[in-house]
């Protein structure tokens, strides 16, 4: 029981605002006939939904056909497994990296991951983007099959430097970020101190706050619960306990209910999924980087980056993400930038939770792919 408590306060209190609390009611939208998107006839549903817009917020109505699924191609972790490479990052650490070449003259694509994910968590969107661009994507240090080295301090910091490494090294043209939770937010870093033209521009997907959710002081379900949160912070120091609720967490059924409570579309929560997500969580090191992550400090706030920023950018949220809301300062903050800045492209995906990309991957493609082209353009 006493186990089961804790898990609860990581998975639920210390990783994202509870279900439980409450949320803002939003408003019910009203149609805009110019951003409608098209439909199929002859009493069919429409293969993507309807477009209308909210304010200066785009969204996108995904309805359930069954024909759209079998448009999603989809890499198994083992084709992706022999594709990928290994770079040494400051001669020490070995990182793991995905490369599927094109002979296309557009820039390249670098996917970076987000909390406890790994290459393999863009199974459905490579194939897709392989088809016009060269697609590069890296695990993290202490992610997936990249090392996980004992006593490392892991920061937004740490892996935006590894970011600009890699482009600078390996890649060796301006690129296009694509991220997503943390990984979005270490894209921003990176793209915010870049100074050698390295990034072409950015995507996010559903951009976290911070490395944990220390940062979103603005929040008040995060006041409320920051005492628990430095009370957990104490807790997963303590070796016991922390070895105690990591066990407890990665188990499969554990982490698929987690991944249940984050994804709009249950159905993409497969057995596949669980295990990219369990798989990498018993190589060893990976308690400690789940404890320094943590536990850690919460790194830059894309708020004060984002003004840095003049590349392009498009920015693709879920609105039933329960780690990011739309209604919390990170969202209101994403919604409000398309008004501020012509630099920036904001698309509500309705019915998608944290991870768009592998929740409803036609939804992305559909906003992505016409943006691509656009920054190619240019």
């Amino acid at each position: 029981m006493a186990a089961a408590t804790v898990l609860h306060v990581v998975a639920a209190a210390f990783l994202r605002p509870p279900h439980s609390l409450p949320r803002t009611k939003a408003k019910e939208p009203r149609l805009k006939p110019g951003l409608a998107f098209p439909h199929l006839y002859d009493n069919k549903l429409p293969v993507l939904g309807r477009g209308y817009g909210v304010g200066n917020r785009s969204f996108i109505t995904c309805y359930v056909d069954p024909s759209t699924e079998s448009r999603v191609s989809v890499l198994g972790v083992s084709q992706i497994k022999e594709k990928c490479s290994k770079w040494q990052w400051k001669g020490r650490y070995s990182i793991n990296y995905f490369v599927s070449s094109s002979s296309s003259t557009n820039p390249p694509l670098l996917l970076v991951h987000g909390f406890g994910a790994s290459i393999p968590h863009w199974r459905r969107n490579i194939d897709t983007l392989a088809q016009d661009y060269t697609v590069y994507a890296i695990d993290l240090l202490g992610f997936g099959a990249s090392d996980k080295p004992q006593g490392f301090s892991y920061s937004m910091e740490a892996w935006a430097e590894l970011i600009l490494d890699f482009l600078n090294e390996v890649v060796q043209k301006p690129t296009v970020l694509i991220g997503n939770s943390v990984g979005s937010l270490a894209c921003v870093i990176a793209a915010s101190e870049s100074s050698q033209n390295l990034v072409r521009g950015i995507v996010l997907l559903n951009c976290a706050g911070g490395m944990n959710n220390k940062a979103i002081v603005d929040d008040w379900r995060i006041k409320l619960l920051l005492p628990l949160l430095w009370l957990v912070d104490f807790l997963l120091k303590q070796r016991r306990i922390a070895t105690a609720v990591f066990e407890r967490a990665k188990q499969r059924d554990n982490l698929r209910n987690i991944l249940l409570s984050v994804y709009g579309n249950k159905e993409s929560v497969d057995d596949e999924l669980v295990e990219i997500i369990n798989g990498p969580a018993n190589d060893e090191g990976a308690l400690d980087a789940f404890v320094s992550i943590i536990t850690g400090p919460p790194g830059p706030n894309p708020v004060q980056l984002m003004p840095r920023i003049n590349l392009p950018v498009l920015v693709l949220w879920g609105d039933q993400d329960p780690f990011t809301p739309i209604d919390g300062p990170v969202g209101k903050y994403f919604s409000s930038l398309p008004s501020k800045s012509s630099n920036v492209s904001l698309y509500m995906l309705e019915g998608v939770g944290h991870c768009p990309h592998d929740d409803k991957p036609d939804l992305v493609h559909q906003k992505l792919l016409p943006w691509l082209a656009q920054v190619t353009a240019l």
